[in-house]
């Protein structure tokens, strides 16, 4: 089975760039299945529904959140709460006997009669939200949705450093057809296959403008790095260039293994 993987598409700028990149994309490529993260698809704040069913509309087969999932609260609960919505959040969220967090955190998804499941986690370190050990979250998980009712599985790890996702590529070496990091906006040369059949990457990068500070224009935090003050607007960058970023994963349907994982980058002029 082939599935291409996008992190973060991020605001006004790769929302047009996807409508033009997509559908070539899939032409290309041929997925079986594809997976989308959103998580600052609304001007860098978390996604906004309308937002959402602008992906789902076109051919996304599951969305994925991130530390920014909720920020447009309430507005997300509409898509959220759609019978077949197709976004998860982290699924390590913490919960207590008050209060249980609503929402999907996994999806198994069918196409063409190959299953994949598809989950995602966030790490404790440097995030604004208290979650549950993720390395002991994806164990539950693991043991708690039968085998039989999957043929491979895929891992998002939200994260900030590099160690954290290496430890779970570790950890889950053999267990899942592959583990790849999402945060760090950098996409990183380390994309292979571990010994025991699980494909890694540690970032595949954003989507959205080229030759940015992570998606704003240089002159709008100038003063930012000059002064060691956080003062003024920060505007979007909105012109030039944007660039695409992906990865193509392809798995053994009968053992779940990765058998090829591709890391994938372009720009394109507007």
């Amino acid at each position: 089975m082939k599935i291409l993987i996008f992190w973060d598409v991020y605001g006004r700028l790769w929302r047009k760039a996807i409508l033009r990149e997509f559908e070539k994309m899939k032409n290309t490529y041929t997925p079986d299945f594809t997976v989308v993260n959103i998580e600052n698809i609304t001007s860098w704040r978390g996604p906004a529904s309308v937002h959402a069913q602008m992906i789902d509309d076109l051919w996304a087969d599951v969305m994925t959140g991130g530390d920014h999932v909720f920020d447009n609260m309430p507005d997300i609960e509409k898509y959220f709460s759609k019978d077949d919505c197709k976004l998860i959040r982290p699924a390590n969220f913490l919960e207590s006997p008050q209060y249980t967090l609503p929402w999907v955190w996994y999806k198994i998804i069918t196409q063409n009669a190959k299953r994949l499941l598809v989950v995602q986690l966030l790490w404790e370190v440097f995030m604004n939200h208290r979650v549950e050990n993720p390395f002991l979250k994806i164990d539950d998980i693991l043991t708690s949705i039968p085998s039989k009712d999957y043929d491979a599985c895929i891992v998002e790890f939200h994260r900030e450093t590099t160690a954290e996702l290496y430890g779970m590529w570790n950890y889950l070496d053999g267990r899942v057809g592959c583990v790849y990091g999402t945060h760090t906006h950098i996409q990183t040369n380390d994309a292979h296959v571990l010994e025991k059949g699980t494909g890694i990457i540690t970032d595949v990068w954003m989507n959205g403008p080229f030759e940015w500070v992570i998606w704003a224009e240089f002159s709008s935090v100038k003063k930012r790095f000059l002064s060691g003050i956080s003062r003024g607007k920060i505007e979007q960058k909105l012109t030039w260039k944007y660039i695409i970023n992906a990865l193509l994963l392809e798995l053994d349907a009968l053992s779940g293994k990765c058998v090829n994982i591709e890391n994938i980058s372009f720009t394109w002029k507007l």
